[in-house]
């Protein structure tokens, strides 16, 4: 038998678990999640970022990524109880578009860890920019205007690259560095997203980058899969240097390098590259063709699948990666997805319990009352001022109120997820409240679609996981197709179904026209919806 770990290291946590493969059957053998907040509060993040005075600016250190690493490996090195000799490679997933920036002397001392000597305390002075701004950063309007104007605007953008320039990519973040912070920038040798980071913690070495995590940062061509000199050059000067080199998804990048093996008593195993959060949780989750689409329910919400055919959103909103099958993937994210459902259930005086109940007691549709959960700056669409904007709704109604947040955040998802292509008949449901029969069942009837929560938890550490071992296989001369990787692990449980109500589907189909109305007004683009809602209302009463 062998051992495979995959990592994944999110906004607000790190977790990993242990993949156990013998002949066909697969096994989860280890895990454990390591909270950033409250493991190591002496970085004062808040939900895993760096507090700030301005709301559009969001950051985190990558010093505690790296400790949180270290803990992670002595945890696993400690108190596993299966052969550590066993494990034959790693990978990992990380919040996307995430950049860390490292000086010339980075190098040098990842090759020399000490394994005497704290991670933490070795990382520090490697950096030239102590901090490292995520995806929650929507702070780069500027430099997206800039980015889009040199490369012929946004339809162009998106044709390159796979998407419009998006303030939380990391070609506009690197842009602002060199506008704002030359002396920085001038410092940086090497700029890894958060994946390629902890990927070269690993090896003892600046590690490579795969495609998937590098289709998020408006800087590779997707059609060749190269950097693109015409993105580098609306960027930055000399960026091309200070990237990593690009590989496909299942690439070996190197081994454990001997702080692991001395420090924590694990094996030289093999590296495969790192990627993204979500093109991993798409294996982890059992997505390897275009017949199924997923919804991820966490600190943000996701929908994702894999295309039949190259497309891009003509609206901007959505995005193409590169899945980890090698395939373009579809993705769409929503900024507000589990701290907006926080935010009304902190508001209402309600636990999870009481949230679902509140979600049980009210009328699909909620009477034609509509929230834009718009708690913190929103992606999709793009919304930089935030505060959650109510149609019809009392904000004192607390029933309402969890209602309307959820209805709200799934017809904004249908509605812009429309140019992934015809909906799929089938949803795989991940994250944390894909927990919540009472969601899910607003998911399904807004979709139109039967939803089926994954009986996996941790989808991206296991999608890491399967990924590390597919890439071993090949490694080692053995074809395997994606379909026998995740058979038997990745996948709904059997039986485990929600449909769709039907009277429910009918309803939604005239709220997405409410929903629509409201957005557009809301975004100044479109009348006041009221006399629309008042129809609305009188329809969905007959």
């Amino acid at each position: 038998m062998a051992f495979y770990l995959g990592l994944d290291s999110s906004t607000q946590s790190l977790t990993g678990l242990v993949l156990e493969v013998s002949g066909n059957a697969k096994q989860v053998v280890f895990r454990r999640s390591i909270e950033f907040d409250a493991e190591f509060p002496q970085y004062g993040t808040r939900t895993g970022v760096l507090p700030h005075d301005d709301p559009l600016v969001a950051a985190s250190s990558p010093i505690l990524w790296a400790e949180a690493l270290d803990r992670f490996m002595q945890i696993l090195g400690s108190e596993s109880d299966f052969a550590l000799t066993g494990l034959r490679a790693v990978s990992g997933a990380a919040q996307q578009h995430g950049s860390v920036y490292l000086n010339a002397g980075a190098a040098a001392r990842l090759r020399e860890l000490d394994p005497g000597r704290p991670l933490s305390v070795q990382v520090g002075p490697m950096l030239s920019r102590p901090d490292a701004p995520i995806w929650m950063d929507a702070s780069t309007t500027a430099e997206c205007a800039a980015i889009t104007e040199a490369l012929g605007g946004a339809a162009a953008v998106r044709e390159l690259t796979g998407s419009s320039a998006c303030e939380r990519f990391t070609g506009p973040q690197i842009r602002k560095m060199h506008d704002r912070e030359p002396a920085a920038y001038r410092a940086t040798d090497r700029i890894h997203l958060v994946s390629s980071f902890l990927a070269s913690l690993l090896t003892g070495r600046h590690a490579a980058l795969d495609h998937g995590d590098a289709s998020g940062m408006n800087l590779m061509d997707l059609g060749s899969r190269r950097w693109s000199e015409k993105a580098l050059r609306a960027t930055a000067p000399g960026l091309a240097r200070r990237l990593p080199e690009l590989v496909a998804p299942w690439s070996i990048v190197g081994r454990l390098a001997p702080y692991w093996t001395e420090r924590h008593g694990l094996p030289p195993a093999k590296v495969v590259a790192w990627t993204g959060d979500n093109p991993s949780t798409a294996i982890g989750v059992g997505l390897v063709d275009a017949a199924t689409v997923a919804v991820s329910l966490g600190t943000s919400d996701t929908v994702f699948g894999l295309l039949s055919g190259a497309r891009t959103d003509p609206s901007g909103a959505g995005h193409v990666f590169v899945a980890p099958t090698g395939e373009p993937m579809a993705l769409v994210c929503f900024r507000n997805g589990s701290l907006a459902r926080e935010r009304v259930r902190d508001a209402c005086g309600l636990d999870w319990e009481g949230f679902s109940r509140a979600l049980a007691e009210t009328p699909a549709g909620n009477g034609g009352r509509v929230m834009l959960p718009w708690f913190e700056p929103e992606i999709t669409p793009p919304v930089l001022a935030p505060g959650a904007r109510r149609y019809g709704l009392d904000e004192r109604d607390g029933r309402a109120n969890v209602r309307a947040v959820v209805e709200g955040q799934m017809l904004a998802a249908a509605r812009h997820t429309a140019w992934m292509g015809p909906r799929a008949g089938t949803i795989h449901a991940t994250g944390g409240a894909a927990r919540n029969r009472e969601i899910l069942q607003v998911v399904a009837d807004v979709f139109e679609a039967e939803v089926r929560p994954v009986a996996a938890a941790d989808a991206a550490a296991l999608g890491a996981a399967l990924r590390a071992w597919h890439a071993d296989l090949l490694d080692e001369g053995e074809g395997i197709g994606w379909e026998e990787v995740v058979a038997g692990i990745a996948r709904p449980a059997p039986g485990d179904v929600v449909r769709p109500i039907a009277a429910h589907v009918e309803i939604y189909r005239t709220m997405a026209r409410a929903y629509a109305a409201c957005e557009s007004h809301a975004l100044g683009e479109g009348p006041d919806p009221t006399p629309l809602l008042e129809a609305i209302r009188s329809e969905i009463a007959s």
